[in-house]
């Protein structure tokens, strides 16, 4: 199955990378004038990118018309646009983008990223949630999937949050062009794949309407008949209410309480303190519970279709929900979870283009990685709130701008598709935004890396409770 490679591609560079670490740890040794506290804060991503110093105090420009003002408008704008329709969110553009040109320090700049990808990808789950689905009778979001790989992302970037503290700053870096040039490549490869397939189609469809001829030989252009029972048209409010299930939106909702809830007790807790550990460990029960019960459901109405004969899926992935399948669903969940969270990403990188893996088409794919993405986004939100990390004015601006640019990229790319014929287009925006995130966050950390090294900072792993 494709998505083997996908997922194998990811851990051997992952494990690729952390071997490698070994020998430049050996060939690099810490400067006996540099504290270890501030090679600590060098490695956070949470973000360490645009800045030499990574550990300098918060800087907050004040929000006044400028040049600086305009042009990062004109790329939170076009970057949150694109960026959720392809399902990945954009931070890769936005990080560097808040330190180069508007001058925030680096971890206040992944706050407001966060604000950013939280707004665009809102506006982008309310536009859907009035879209039909393109081919079927179901919603647009694939609940389904949303239920099996939101609990297991989110402890992924729990965990890759915690590796963020203890990776090496170069290895971070390492990564992020391993994973951002993997999967845009990838995502690129299938967009040409699936563009002709749809020429293809597109091909056989005028063929088809070639073949319609009246009694007299002549050719009947754009023949349209009525079908026996008329379709019923839907108004907006009974799409957006056939597109919402209550019940399953609700233990989605439950799920980001839980999260939400311990991290806010964890944080006010003494980091490595056994409590500590305790809260962290609460996180298990929590995402595998959700997994488990989604997973069941989905192997029972898997075994209750093929003992009658039916082999379509009422899941939008076209692959068999066997116990080996979901397992691998479950792995590929964490891995994503973890590297977007160890990158700082929020894991919509993975998401994306792992859903286009497993058969799932581009218009559902996005909607649903964009749904997923609203949790993870919004529960970083909360957190940097009640920790201050970000000023409220911006926060409050740059939102409105992602929520603009969320509704206009939706509507933009839905009517472009609609008269092109081509849900490819969705792909190929995907594979763009990720590529440019590898080139603005490759780029500045190689920088940033050759700087420590000419330093002579230390450029191994940290132990986890000295780096808090």
């Amino acid at each position: 199955m494709a998505t083997r490679g996908f997922v194998l591609y990811l851990l051997s560079g992952f494990s690729l990378a952390i071997l490698s670490v070994f020998f430049l740890n050996n060939s690099t040794e810490r400067s006996p004038y540099q504290p270890l506290a501030f090679s600590a804060n060098s490695t956070l991503l949470l973000a360490s990118y645009g800045s030499s110093n990574p550990g300098k105090e918060k800087v907050w420009p004040n929000l006044e018309f400028s040049w600086r003002i305009v042009l990062a408008t004109m790329i939170g704008f076009l970057g949150s646009a694109f960026g959720t329709v392809g399902g990945v969110g954009g931070g890769g553009i936005f990080v560097p983008m808040l330190t180069l040109i508007v001058g925030f320090d680096t971890k206040s700049a992944a706050a407001l990223s966060k604000c950013m990808i939280m707004g665009a990808s809102a506006s982008s789950v309310w536009y859907n949630l009035r879209v039909p689905h393109p081919t079927k009778e179901v919603p647009i979001i694939d609940y389904d999937l949303a239920l099996l790989f939101q609990p297991m992302l989110m402890l992924g970037i729990t965990i890759g949050v915690a590796l963020s503290v203890v990776f090496p700053y170069w290895l971070i870096t390492v990564l992020i062009i391993i994973l951002f040039i993997g999967t845009s490549s990838r995502s690129f490869f299938k967009g040409i794949e699936m563009w002709k397939e749809e020429t293809i189609l597109k091909k056989e469809m005028a063929k088809r309407q070639e073949a319609i001829v009246n009694s007299r030989g002549e050719l009947l252009i754009d023949a349209e008949y009525e079908p026996l029972v008329p379709k019923e048209e839907k108004s907006e409010l009974q799409i957006v209410c056939f597109n919402l299930r209550w019940k399953r939106l609700l233990v989605l909702v439950g799920v980001w309480f839980c999260y939400l809830l311990i991290q806010i007790v964890k944080n006010n807790t003494p980091e490595c303190s056994t409590w500590y550990w305790v809260l962290f460990s609460l996180q298990l029960p929590a995402a595998i519970g959700v997994f488990a019960f989604e997973a069941v459901k989905l192997n029972k109405e898997h075994k209750k279709r093929i003992s009658t004969g039916n082999t379509e899926s009422i899941c939008e992935a076209s692959i068999e929900w066997t116990p080996m399948h979901l397992a691998f669903c479950a792995l590929c969940g964490i891995i994503g979870g973890t590297v977007g969270g160890l990158l700082g990403s929020g894991g919509g990188f993975v998401l994306g283009p792992l859903l286009l893996e497993i058969g799932v088409i581009p218009q559902v794919a996005s909607a649903t990685a964009t749904f997923v993405m609203m949790f993870s986004s919004s529960l970083s939100v909360v957190e940097f709130y009640l920790l201050k990390r970000f000023p409220i004015p911006y926060a409050l601006y740059l939102t409105t701008v992602s929520i603009l640019a969320g509704f206009w990229g939706q509507y933009f790319v839905r009517k472009l598709i609609t008269i092109l014929k081509r849900a490819s287009l969705i792909v190929f925006i995907l594979s763009a935004v990720i590529f440019a995130s590898a080139l603005t966050m490759g780029v500045i950390g190689i920088e940033t890396s050759i700087k420590m090294i000419r330093n002579h900072e230390f450029m191994g792993f940290l132990g986890f409770c000295s780096s808090q």
